[in-house]
């Protein structure tokens, strides 16, 4: 009971991080149907956007200092290839059989792995990320790493944010009617695209905050990470009810607490010593949504209409 504190503090961080990139995944979801398994991608090269822009800096530059510019330039870069996907993959196939797309998505995917693995300089292994320097901080009998403190700030002002342009704004409300009836939507006026490429614009904004968040966290980036970040983002967005943006981070969240909870104390279990620890934690979360697609197949918050962007 002594590291209850402390493991919720790690599933709350790693949870944070997923349902920023869960988002990604259920506003496009929520609009056009999509499950973009590209997305995960979309986040790697957000890291290495923000990585570019700090190698770039001036020696000495305060990492405090940089992280806005690192940011805005993870931002540039994944909200560039996400529109530029969304233009020339997937627009041509929005009135194809859903396979098209999807398997469109999934070579994507795979392409955008191989552009950086052969194109970003000595990308063949894994590039270090900048850290704050000084100890972890003691928060509620918790050891807080500095850089985690990022995402445990960045999530709920991005969601407070996204929340707020959803319900007033006027391109938050046509993302509403998009999403309910896409060509009622064009009737009363709303630029559909436009929508659409926004919500594809916005989830990638958040996959690139992600990423700085897991360059802090894990003191590195790879052309490999976005494969099963972006693999538990989906699971969260799943979890919380696909389709939901308030879904996916509650999902996220869950995911990342059981996944610490479950590495943290498993193993103490009599009997089950061999499935504790770190390696068994990606089977314990996938465990997870299968028990609350048995039992609530629409996931936690389920599909609110009123939600979905």
């Amino acid at each position: 009971m002594n590291e209850l504190p402390q493991q919720l503090a790690n599933g709350l961080i790693l949870g944070a991080m997923y349902g920023l990139i869960a988002i990604g995944y259920t506003m496009v979801y929520g609009i056009v149907q999509l499950i973009n398994f590209a997305h995960g991608e979309i986040f790697m090269v957000g890291g290495f956007g923000a990585l570019t822009i700090y190698l770039w800096m001036p020696d000495g530059f305060a990492l405090g200092a940089a992280i806005p510019l690192m940011i805005l330039g993870g931002v540039i870069v994944s909200v560039a290839v996400a529109t530029a996907a969304e233009r020339f993959a997937y627009r041509p196939l929005r009135t194809a059989p859903r396979l098209a797309p999807l398997i469109t998505a999934i070579g994507l995917s795979i392409v955008l792995q191989q552009v950086v693995w052969m194109w970003y300089p000595d990308a063949k292994k894994d590039h270090p990320f900048p850290q704050f320097e000084g100890g972890p901080i003691e928060i509620l009998g918790a050891n807080i790493q500095r850089g985690d403190l990022f995402v445990l700030i960045a999530a709920p002002l991005c969601m407070f944010a996204l929340g707020l342009f959803v319900t007033k704004t006027r391109s938050g409300r046509g993302m509403q009617a998009t999403a309910q009836d896409p060509d009622t939507a064009k009737l009363m006026g709303i630029n559909t695209d436009r929508i659409i490429v926004m919500a594809f614009a916005i989830g990638a904004a958040f996959a690139a905050i992600a990423a700085v968040a897991y360059g802090l966290k894990n003191g590195q980036v790879g052309f490999r990470m976005g494969f099963l970040m972006g693999l538990k983002a989906f699971t969260a967005a799943v979890l919380g009810g696909i389709g939901n943006i308030y879904g996916a981070m509650l999902g996220g969240v869950c995911l990342g607490v059981a996944e610490a909870l479950a590495t943290g104390y498993i193993g103490d279990i009599p009997g089950m010593d061999l499935f504790g620890g770190g390696a068994w934690k990606d089977v314990w979360a996938f465990s997870l949504l299968i028990l609350v697609l048995l039992f609530r197949p629409q996931g936690l918050l389920g599909e609110r209409v009123a939600d979905r962007a």
